[in-house]
């Protein structure tokens, strides 16, 4: 099977070591069966209000889209999918050889709403609120947790 391609969008590099190693580890076995586009969006100035922030981050993020990038936000306000049926939303989204699941995770204030439009799919990992850098680590993990669902391979446990 063919490299399917798979494009990570974040705000913010990872500040601690304990989220770049967890991060870096997921990430090396996740690019086993998927090209990662791993994209960091720099954080908007702090001086900014918090309104501001996120409309330039929020700006920053639609300009690093491509054509090709099916977008899906990861928002406290989406739609919460077990493992397996994220393994099956990610099939689903990878059929297309011509467009690219592209997962947005903003910084710590959330994402501003041109992102959110323009996504496909809005996703939450529950109802909690993670810190981006968590989200982010959280993110890689269930994306490999889903390769291996769909590998039936055995690292998911029922």
């Amino acid at each position: 099977m063919s490299l399917r391609p798979l494009r990570i969008i974040t705000v913010g590099r990872p500040r601690a070591s304990f989220w770049k190693e967890a991060a870096a580890h997921y990430l090396e076995r996740l690019v086993r069966w998927r090209q990662v586009t791993d994209t960091i969006i720099r954080d908007a100035d702090p001086a900014l209000p918090i309104a501001g922030r996120i409309e330039d981050e929020g700006r920053r993020i639609l300009a690093a889209l491509e054509p090709q990038d099916v977008v899906v936000c990861l928002d406290e306000q989406g739609r919460s999918l077990t493992s397996r049926e994220f393994s099956r939303f990610l099939d689903g989204m990878s059929t297309d050889g011509t467009r690219r699941p592209c997962f947005i995770i903003g910084g710590p204030f959330g994402l501003h709403a041109s992102v959110r439009e323009r996504a496909r799919s809005l996703l939450a990992f529950g109802p909690q609120t993670f810190p981006h850098e968590l989200a982010r680590v959280v993110l890689l993990e269930q994306l490999y947790r889903a390769e291996t669902l769909l590998r039936r391979i055995p690292y998911h446990h029922d």
